[in-house]
């Protein structure tokens, strides 16, 4: 594939958007690549942390390709749009755990990518926003969703209605971002923290994302009751035998469930 590359080692899949020239802006090329290399990723037991960034060093993903999205029709666009929402959903409901790796630009369409992965590691020279109200546009990649949910009501209003641009650590600041590093030593630290993840029993992580991303949407009682039947799904996997077992032994657990 020629826009999206994906390359894994050990256990950690680094998933590039490859347009460095174009900024790494998102096309309906773009997107239908992505959605293949999820989809394949999904659904392989020998990946079991995804780390999204951009080609380049300028650019996670400075937002949607404008040129091919000025003279769409209301119908295009909305089908570009839910498109783009099936891509965006897989990245955050997949059993694997998603890092956006957000080494430049991460403005429109591609702040809404970094928004879908699980944890949000930024470097210092990284910068955010959704700037869409001052194309005529409002944010259609589900930013109007996943940032409130994220920054809260108030910090999601004021960023979308104002098409503010934030650095890192301003976004680091209102929640929107995980850490803030130097920028030549990003990938270096979220590959730090992937190996953290799954040096973990990662059929409990799988399983605590979905519990956390279910309940989000849920009213409390819904939400203890999908927790209760989550945790004990967690009983059915050989990890939590070998878990209790070695904690009670005083040695490190061999787990290898996923």
């Amino acid at each position: 594939m020629a826009n999206v590359l994906c390359n894994v080692e050990n256990e950690i899949a680094t998933v590039t958007i490859n347009r460095p020239k174009a900024m790494n802006a998102l096309n309906e090329d773009v997107i239908s690549e992505l959605g293949v290399i999820i989809d394949d990723i999904s659904k392989r037991k020998d990946v079991k942390i995804v780390i999204i960034t951009g080609a380049g060093d300028k650019s996670f993903v400075a937002g949607a390709d404008i040129t091919s999205m000025q003279m769409m029709t209301p119908a295009q666009a909305k089908n570009f749009a839910l498109t783009t929402h099936k891509v965006f959903c897989a990245i955050e409901r997949m059993p694997q755990i998603a890092i956006a790796a957000v080494n430049g630009f991460a403005l429109g369409g591609g702040c809404e990518l970094a928004m879908c992965c699980d944890l949000r590691y930024a470097a210092d020279s990284a910068v955010f926003g959704q700037p869409e109200v001052g194309l005529g546009i409002i944010p259609g990649f589900a930013g109007t969703q996943r940032l409130p949910r994220l920054v809260g009501k108030a910090y999601a209003k004021e960023l979308i209605f104002t098409a503010d641009i934030i650095k890192a650590d301003e976004a680091y600041r209102i929640g929107l971002v995980n850490k803030v590093v130097p920028k030549d030593e990003l990938m270096a630290f979220c590959v730090k923290r992937a190996e953290t993840i799954k040096s973990k029993a990662m059929f409990a992580v799988s399983i605590a994302k979905a519990a956390i991303n279910e309940g989000m949407d849920v009213d409390a009682d819904t939400s203890y009751r999908l927790e209760a039947e989550k945790f004990g799904m967690c009983f059915s996997s050989p990890d939590q035998r070998e878990g209790m077992t070695a904690f009670i032994e005083k040695r490190k657990p061999n787990l290898t469930d996923f």
